[in-house]
């Protein structure tokens, strides 16, 4: 399948700057992936999309401030995008500068603190920071929010929280999972009092959500290893409910990697490792019953996981009427509720 099938045209103002306040205030398109229709809806009409006993997993990492500003040794200005902490010093991370610094060079970055280059490995560097303290308090204490390259302004410090579910708890994401940013408690509270269940699973997301799929050929795109962990008491309400001939829905496409993931025979087992996990169309779904997701850039992966579950022509249709509609799309916009085309293959 060619890359070129996953484009539609998006007015750069339909892309947020900003969320929306409350996070429940963003508006919601639904689509049956079997028939192709769909309804223009608010977040806050979500339950009525759900059914008692229908459980939702979400996504419970937690957005570290990963974007550093500092000067290499010669001079030169340097942007620091952490991907993951390797342990109490290092780093791996990816390093934007008019000219790359070769191992063994030192960059120095607000409040003083200076960090070698150790190596490069691929796109990305090791750093170790010359201090005592842990490098995930470093970046607490001098990191900016990794806003998507696509938010043209700088950060500000309401996007500290912001940019973050309400539900964040296990610290090494840079991106967040942002179908999740539209909960808020009173939400969450109205699902609890109509008997709709949840789990959570931690993908720590990385900033290989946003590379570009180069090749034409889909089949030949390869992305970034992401951290997951799919927890025994996530994977037995998973299996229960499936048992029960109850829905799983995931909130967002890192659960749906998450899941699809850890899933054997139409069960998932308790997961701990990396996952690169790449959903086009063309994959059977073994977990999930129905999605949850915002929406995305043109000819990205996180697109073809959408077409995939939803259906390409039905789903590339809604995005065109949503451009017509004026929602606003990407990490801070709008989201989707999204049937499948087909059912999932562990429930027929």
């Amino acid at each position: 399948m060619l890359r070129s099938c996953f484009q539609y045209q998006l007015p750069a103002e339909l892309i947020a700057q900003r969320p929306a306040h409350p996070r429940t205030a963003s508006r919601l398109l639904a689509l049956d992936g079997a028939s192709g229709a769909r309804r223009d809806l608010t977040f806050a009409d979500l339950p009525a999309l759900l059914r008692p006993g229908d459980l939702m997993v979400f996504n419970d990492t937690r957005v570290i401030p990963a974007r550093l500003l500092g000067v290499k040794d010669s001079g030169g200005r340097v942007e620091v995008l952490v991907e993951r902490v390797l342990d109490e010093r290092r780093v791996l991370a990816q390093v934007r500068a008019s000219k790359l610094p070769r191992p063994g060079r030192s960059i120095r970055f607000d409040g003083g603190v200076e960090a070698r280059v150790c190596a490069r490995a691929g796109e990305f560097f090791e750093l170790e920071f010359e201090s005592d303290t842990p490098a995930r308090e470093i970046l607490e204490r001098i990191g900016h929010t990794p806003l998507p390259p696509y938010i043209t302004r700088a950060d500000e410090p309401g996007d500290r929280e912001r940019y973050q579910t309400i539900f964040a708890r296990v610290p090494g994401a840079v991106a967040a999972p942002t179908a999740g940013l539209h909960f808020d408690a009173a939400m969450l509270a109205r699902l609890d009092a109509m008997g709709v269940e949840r789990a959570f699973v931690t993908l720590h997301v990385g900033a290989g959500t946003f590379q570009p799929v180069r090749v034409e050929d889909i089949s030949g795109h390869r992305l970034h290893a992401e951290l997951l962990t799919v927890g025994e008491a996530a994977a037995a309400r998973v299996n229960a409910a499936k048992g029960a001939g109850r829905r799983v829905i995931a909130v967002g496409t890192t659960v749906v990697r998450a899941l699809e993931t850890a899933a054997t025979d139409g069960r998932v087992g308790p997961y701990a490792g990396a996952t690169d996990i790449f959903i086009y169309p063309g994959y059977r779904f073994r977990i999930v019953d129905a999605l949850l997701t915002n929406f995305h850039l043109p000819e990205s992966s996180l697109l073809m996981l959408v077409c995939a579950f939803g259906g390409t022509e039905h789903v590339l249709d809604a995005y065109r009427h949503a451009v017509e509609q004026k929602y606003r799309f990407y990490s801070y916009g709008d989201a989707m509720f999204v049937l499948p085309q087909f059912q999932a293959a562990s429930s027929k």
